[in-house]
């Protein structure tokens, strides 16, 4: 398979690392400098990124684009892409929900469009993030190719647009809220004077809840006096003047299972379609 050329969209910490590692199976890593911070530039000079003045000028050249940036931001810059009529290979590789990603894929109708997700650090020294992939299947191997022998694993989901956003999203749902959790635990410990206490009693168990699935069960069956426990958390999280809406969306979110009191028979698909019926 020849090398393509292939542009990034746009370099920040993670995409500029990406677009290094893409470097090693690809004729050139091309970048648009216009408008870009000082930052940027210095990201993607030190990832050997090749400059064009604009994004016409990488969209020409560019057989694949990998669009890496702000989540609030990729459905304008997959408008800018699709203003130039680009009929390469588009990954749309940032944090958005499956539905985004559909309609990013809507608005590209010249182009084969890759959903993309990236789970893990940026591939910096000696960080093997995994970028999960789903979409047509000659595109999806293609970028596997890309990254072949990298710092980048590659992962392919399916040909539907949509699963590796939302694999993403999932798993940054549960780590992302969980450090979230971290702050608020430690902060309630920490206005009592407990704080190291806490940490203690947290060390003696290390493994992720996540791992654990066939717990959602149990957790539905408690959720009558879970719910009321959070709440009582989060009155204690506001005396401290620390934020309580977490803790109460949560006790909130288990009033969903309070008539599964209890129940020592629920399965987990039972506690899930529980879950997804208010």
């Amino acid at each position: 398979m020849d090398q393509p050329t292939v542009g990034i969209l746009h370099p920040g910490s993670m995409g500029a690392a990406v677009a290094a590692c893409a470097a090693t199976n690809a004729a050139a890593v091309l970048w648009c400098r216009a408008g870009r911070s000082a930052a940027s530039v210095e990201r993607a000079t030190q990832s050997g990124l090749t400059p064009v003045a604009t994004l016409a000028e990488l969209l020409d050249c560019g057989d694949i684009v990998i669009s890496l940036c702000p989540p609030a931001a990729a459905e304008d810059l997959a408008r800018a892409v699709a203003g130039h009529r680009f009929a390469g290979v588009y990954v749309e590789a940032n944090a958005i929900n499956p539905q985004r990603t559909q309609r990013i894929a809507a608005l590209l109708p010249d182009a084969t469009v890759v959903d993309g997700g990236v789970v893990g650090s940026p591939p910096v020294g000696g960080k093997t993030p995994t970028l999960y992939l789903s979409g047509p299947a000659d595109a999806t191997a293609r970028i596997e190719a890309l990254f072949a022998d990298t710092a980048v694993q590659s992962a392919v989901l399916g040909t539907k647009v949509g699963q590796a956003s939302a694999l993403k999203l999932s798993y940054a749902a549960f780590q992302k809220t969980s450090r979230v959790l971290v702050a608020l635990a430690v902060g309630m410990a920490r206005e009592h004077g407990v704080d190291q206490e806490l940490i203690e009693v947290a060390s003696r168990r290390t493994d992720s809840y996540l791992a654990e699935p066939e717990y959602v069960a149990k957790t539905a069956a408690r959720a009558w006096r879970w719910g009321p426990e959070l709440e009582e958390a989060a009155d204690t999280l506001a005396a401290a003047g620390l934020p309580p809406e977490m803790l109460r969306a949560a006790a909130s979110t288990l009033a969903r299972w309070n008539d599964a009191k209890d129940d020592g028979s629920l399965t987990l698909t039972d506690a899930l379609d529980r879950l997804a019926q208010p």
